[in-house]
């Protein structure tokens, strides 16, 4: 049976920074990864995602729009991870029980293993954000 994941990047409404967790538990203990969770058996992506995002944040669906992004396939450990993005449109002050919320520059080195989760894969992300937000300019 696939387990389907998400992950959320939630910018800030002038976009200069994202919205990190640190990890609490495994996998990635202690270090940075974007907020998001799982997907329950017949949710959609897109309901799941907002889910999390408000369970984990306490962000709503009125105070983001999401964007599909992609996903990754981890065929060896049997993983689906959605990845989604949006940015805020307005201020929202955020706070969860689930791991510790920070906001940070987005001009982190997100590519760097020993501060981020990932394996890598959030470098990635993020220079696809990138690519998105020079498109709609």
């Amino acid at each position: 049976m696939k387990r389907e994941v998400n992950i959320i990047a939630v910018f800030d409404s002038d976009h200069s920074r994202v919205l990190m967790c640190k990890r609490r538990k495994d996998p990635y203990q202690g270090l940075l990864n974007l907020v998001g969770g799982k997907i329950k058996p017949g949710e959609g992506g897109l309901c799941a995602a907002y889910r999390e995002l408000e369970e984990e944040t306490s962000i709503t669906k009125d105070d983001i729009k999401l964007h599909h992004l992609m996903d990754f396939v981890y065929y060896l450990d049997d993983i689906r991870l959605e990845v989604y993005f949006g940015f805020l449109q307005h201020p929202v002050e955020v706070h969860g029980e689930e791991n510790k919320l920070l906001w940070m520059d987005r001009n982190q080195n997100f590519f760097d293993r020993s501060v981020f989760a990932g394996k890598g894969n959030l470098g990635h992300v993020f220079e696809l954000i990138k690519e998105y937000e020079n498109q709609e300019k």
